[in-house]
């Protein structure tokens, strides 16, 4: 019986295979990898004869679709490779000295609160590591970090319904916002029935909609949702200008809107389920040191926020 050989594979044909399935385009991965897009084609062609195997179905409209044998070698392929990025750093030094870049992805109405606080922490203990920041909602952060796009991404705990692994951070409770000039501008709470009947003014984002309509539903308020917008901004506003009352999490250090309008932030009474924020990464995909470092300096920097 004749015996079966190893395929030789290289580090370049798994990393050329990686970004090709990340962007699901042999187009789009040449533009991130610097190189002709014949390269890609023929490293991930040679690694397909190599294995005897087909790792993408081609599809005009909607790019490249990984198979079957696609998807496992792509989880293997990130694991191999953070561990080759893993081994090149302690050879390099310890973690002071890591450099590159981490692309990390950010909850949209987290990231003004975070990001700034954290890049900057990072510039100063790691000026050799640059973090690549994407923006998104909860959907397409869980995109981003299964499709290897990121390595990691600071977000609110959205369940467990993807294997992710959530590293806390601190939680966030909610707070009625108010123009000033409300009757219950002044309280040192507010208990949800109280706003029964008010026009509310929605933060209207996937999975943020519907935490604040069930915390409504479940103190027995039946919104009268007078406006909705997808900008955190834009709420705040127009609350400010007296169109309705909000919930929110964070809270500005100042009171005032964007344009001139000022508000109160009031907590809620009773018991009124927070927002967990979170360090997240792919549970299967053993981090960086980059990674590592950026998660410990969060846990630093947001353990007791201001």
């Amino acid at each position: 019986m004749a015996r079966l050989t190893r395929p030789d594979m290289t580090l370049v044909q798994l990393r050329y295979f990686v970004t090709a399935a990340n962007r699901r385009s042999m187009t789009e991965a040449s533009l991130d990898l610097h190189v002709a897009q014949s390269a890609v084609s023929t490293a991930i062609a040679q690694l397909e004869r190599g294995l005897g195997v087909q790792l993408f179905v081609r599809q005009r409209s909607k790019g490249l679709a990984l198979t079957d044998a696609g998807e496992q070698l792509l989880r293997d392929a990130r694991s191999l490779l953070a561990q080759v990025d893993e081994m090149t750093d302690t050879v390099r030094g310890r973690h002071y000295d890591v450099r590159g870049t981490l692309r990390l992805a950010c909850f949209v109405t987290l990231a003004p609160f975070v990001l700034p606080r954290l890049i900057s922490r990072v510039r100063a203990e790691h000026p050799r590591l640059r973090i690549e920041i994407i923006e998104a909602d909860v959907d397409g952060t869980v995109e981003l970090l299964l499709n290897g796009t990121v390595e990691a991404a600071i977000a609110y705990d959205f369940g467990r319904a993807h294997d992710l692994t959530f590293d806390h951070l601190y939680s966030s409770p909610p707070h009625v916002i108010l123009p000033l000039e409300h009757p219950l501008a002044d309280r040192e709470t507010i208990a949800l029935p109280e706003l029964d009947g008010q026009d509310l003014v929605l933060l209207d984002i996937a999975h943020s909609r519907e935490y604040f309509l069930g915390m409504l539903a479940a103190a027995g308020v039946e919104p009268q949702i007078r406006y909705s917008s997808r900008s955190y901004e834009t709420v705040r506003s127009l609350v400010a200008r007296g169109e309705g009352y909000s919930i929110l999490n964070h809270m500005p250090r100042s009171p005032l809107t964007y344009d001139g309008g000022e508000l109160a932030a009031v907590p809620i009474a009773g018991d009124v389920p927070p927002l967990d924020v979170c360090f997240v990464r792919v549970t299967e995909v053993r981090p960086t040191a980059r990674a590592r470092i950026i998660g410990d300096l969060a846990h630093e920097l947001f353990a007791a926020p201001a």
